[in-house]
């Protein structure tokens, strides 16, 4: 796609939508020159490419596919078919996997199908008339300690939040900690890393039904074949969310013990963040737990959403190009050099360094919170996150931890020398804020000030490497 043709694709959508709701039209150039004028850290954004942006924007949209392909509720479906077809192939060559189901709106998705999955594949469920119930909605109309019962009181194991897992491994507030009788491991607390030891007597112990492996906010590598050998002990079935590292096992920068497809049962991920795709998940699965997975609808999931299976298609058309590997490897190597950016000026970060697409920095040493820190970095003109750390005295709203990730950067271009750069600057806005105090005279966890002058250089800084490396260069709107 030549430059001045996305140009005038993309003035003619505006212009499309400015005659409708100009507001919403507004609203995505102002989205774009944000993007092109930050830097953009979390680790769970990219940058998605013309050809996957626009494949969403088609009258796939319009289409109702409820079912599987060639078994759909509705008809004329034979185009959705194809689709969902090439998307799936894609996923199961790029990944080696032997089955790929691409219907899943997003993470959460992905993981409520396999769990469930895993559920109907595992466990005998006695007879609706067993819990004096008429159908499926009167049965789980009732307390999750119950329902929890009534499916024999299934046990995940999940890594914690705060040890960098994600809510939907058994995060007691979200539906996966109501499922299942659920427990938490973390990691060492002197070593901050994972402890494959700790994990198989805390599995011997407990027993699960399933064990979840993969992160959000762990810097490191796993090694999934001590975990399958852990699973493997104690009966588990061992589901694997690669959603943050999809990128690294496409791009073969992760491999052998270190890629989770061999080893899982099961794998979801997303097919945005370090993968660069649309917004969306993806189950991956052995034959074994096929027929299961497949009916995530209409078991947690209503109509797929043609249009973004579509742009899934696109996306891991492109993953399966030499170029992509050349990306993550970089992805990798970056994260490696915003690390040693920050342990050169002194910061403290979880494990001491990275060696995936993310570093978790703990803010503490500079008296504040994460939450005043992601504020402040945001005057600033760097998005992040706040993140929990190990053992968090402050909690997961205010946090002591932001997280970073170099998978957007990266694909603007950013090398070694840049991330060092970012590094320098956020170090300087962190060392110059301070927490306000509140009316009790004791410092906030929420509000702050930050040295005059300090937000201004950081932006002129920033923009002077963004300058360098464009955000859709050639795209004027």
């Amino acid at each position: 796609m030549s430059d001045l043709s996305a140009s005038e694709i993309y003035q003619s959508i505006l212009t499309t939508i400015d005659a409708v709701e100009p507001r919403i039209a507004e609203a995505t150039r102002a989205e774009l020159a944000d993007q092109r004028s930050s830097l953009k850290l979390i680790a769970s954004e990219n940058y998605a490419s013309l050809a996957v942006l626009l494949t969403m924007g088609t009258w796939f949209s319009d289409k109702y596919a409820e079912g599987t392909v060639g078994h759909r509720f509705y008809a004329g479906c034979q185009n959705v078919d194809t689709v969902e077809s090439v998307a799936a192939e894609h996923a199961r060559e790029l990944f080696g996997a032997e089955y790929a189901y691409v219907q899943p709106h997003s993470g959460i998705d992905a993981n409520l199908t396999a769990f469930w999955a895993i559920l109907a594949n595992k466990v005998e469920t006695p007879a609706l008339a067993e819990f004096g119930a008429k159908n499926v909605n009167e049965l789980i109309e009732t307390d999750w300690e119950t329902l929890r019962h009534r499916f024999g009181d299934q046990r995940l194991l999940g890594m914690s939040l705060d040890a960098g897992g994600h809510l939907t491994h058994g995060f007691r507030p979200n539906i996966s900690g109501k499922m299942f009788h659920q427990n938490s491991y973390g990691t060492d607390p002197e070593t901050q890393l994972l402890d494959y030891d700790a994990l198989a007597a805390q599995a011997r112990e407990f027993k699960p039904l399933i064990i979840v492996a993969g992160y959000s906010a762990y810097p490191r590598r796993v090694n999934f074949a001590k975990v399958r050998e852990i699973a493997d002990e104690v009966g588990a079935t061992l589901m694997v969310d690669m959603a943050h590292f999809a990128g690294l096992v496409a791009g073969k920068v992760f491999t052998g013990d270190e890629d989770p497809v061999p080893h899982a049962d099961v794998v979801t991920t997303t097919t945005h963040k370090s993968l660069r795709g649309p917004r969306g998940g993806l189950v991956l699965a052995t034959k074994e737990f096929a027929s299961d997975v497949d009916r995530g609808c209409p078991m947690v999931l209503g109509g797929p959403l043609a249009h973004v299976m579509a742009a899934k298609a696109v996306a891991l058309a492109e993953a399966r190009q030499q170029s992509f590997r050349d990306y993550a490897q970089r992805v990798a190597d970056n994260a490696k050099s915003l690390a040693e950016g920050f342990l050169s000026r002194g910061a403290d970060l979880i494990t001491g360094g990275t060696d995936n697409h993310l570093v978790l920095l703990d803010v503490s040493k500079y008296g504040i919170t994460g939450r005043q820190a992601e504020s402040a970095l945001l005057d600033a003109g760097v998005v992040t996150n706040r993140n929990s750390v190990p053992q968090d005295p402050n909690g997961a709203w205010y946090t002591s931890g932001v997280r970073l990730g170099t998978p957007a950067l990266t694909s603007r271009g950013f090398g070694a020398a840049e991330f060092d750069r970012v590094a320098e600057l956020i170090v300087e806005v962190l060392r110059n804020t301070q927490p306000t105090a509140t009316s009790q005279g004791t410092p906030s966890k929420a509000k702050y000030t930050l040295t005059a002058g300090v937000a201004e250089r950081a932006k002129s800084a920033s923009s002077e490497l963004l300058a360098a490396h464009p955000l859709y260069p050639g795209l004027e709107l």
